[in-house]
């Protein structure tokens, strides 16, 4: 079976989160040990992991226990102790995303999250780990998705799962994402340059009216909006990230003054810069 082999990828997401949920953490784990040996391990959070290569075993405390080969998801739940891993002489790479929030435990609340159906195995491999990789955004390109459309991105993903409607994935589904991958690649470039979306059209050969419908179509949101909300999630992952002041953030996107820019943040986050600076967790010494 093909290996898919994401570009490498970590990012860890506590200081923001919808009122609905969040995803905490994400990342891609080549040659991961998995987690758990003799013992087990509680989470107190939901997750999923989806084996790339290799294989390995699962069991929790519910008594089952499975063979984990490529295309296999592991369903994580907050209170379960568990396990799971490659053997010995075996090796695991890993896609995995950790969340919580209201919304999810009422999925828990009303089975569809399946306690007794923990492993579930997904295929074609490579277009399932495209839409693991898809729920933060890019993961090669700084910012993030703002919180409330990635557990949007998250639940479309998990309803996609439980109902098998992505038997109805096809070629037109494959090209309509890759073109709108590079699409988003092209509005998150250089977000300090006050560049209009028309000239991301240019680039793709395509008079801007119906770049403009076909990327909303799929993307849910117009070009100007998604790369407008890109430049507060940059901002956002810099107040997290480094001590630069809210001037210097706010020049450093492209911004005429730092009172427009917290305009602007205040318009899409819901609160100005130094509340969101409150809010961010402090560092552990």
């Amino acid at each position: 079976m093909k290996q898919i082999k994401p570009q490498s990828w970590f990012r860890v997401r506590h200081a923001v989160s919808s009122e609905i949920g969040s995803i905490s953490q994400a990342g891609y784990l080549p040659d991961s040990r998995g987690i758990g040996d003799s013992t087990m391990r509680v989470l107190g959070e939901y997750a999923v992991v989806f084996l790339l290569a290799g294989s390995g075993h699962y069991a929790d405390a519910n008594g089952i226990a499975s063979v984990i080969t490529p295309g296999d998801m592991i369903l994580v739940f907050p209170d379960l102790p568990h396990r799971y891993g490659p053997g010995p002489d075996e090796h695991w790479t890993e896609m995995y995303l950790v969340f919580n929030g209201p919304v999810f435990a009422l999925w828990d609340e009303k089975g569809l999250l399946d306690r007794a159906n923990p492993v579930m195995h997904l295929e074609p491999l490579d277009y399932w780990a495209k839409r693991f990789e898809s729920i933060l955004g890019a993961p090669h390109e700084a910012g993030h998705a703002p919180p409330l459309l990635e557990v949007c991105r998250l639940q479309e993903v998990l309803a996609e799962i439980v109902t098998g409607s992505s038997h109805a994935y096809s070629q037109h589904d494959a090209t309509d994402s890759q073109w709108l991958s590079h699409a988003c690649m092209l509005l998150e470039t250089d977000l300090a340059n006050r560049r209009h979306p028309w000239q991301v059209a240019d680039h793709l050969d395509m008079d801007y009216e119906r770049f403009r419908k076909r990327f909303t179509q799929l993307m849910g949101i117009p070009p100007a909006r998604f790369r407008n909300n890109r430049i507060i999630d940059r901002a956002c992952e810099m107040m997290q990230s480094s001590s630069l002041s809210d001037k210097q953030i706010a020049l450093s996107l492209g911004f005429c003054d730092e009172f427009y820019f917290s305009k602007r943040f205040k318009q899409l986050v819901g609160v100005t810069p130094s509340v969101f600076r409150r809010r961010l967790p402090r560092a552990q010494t």
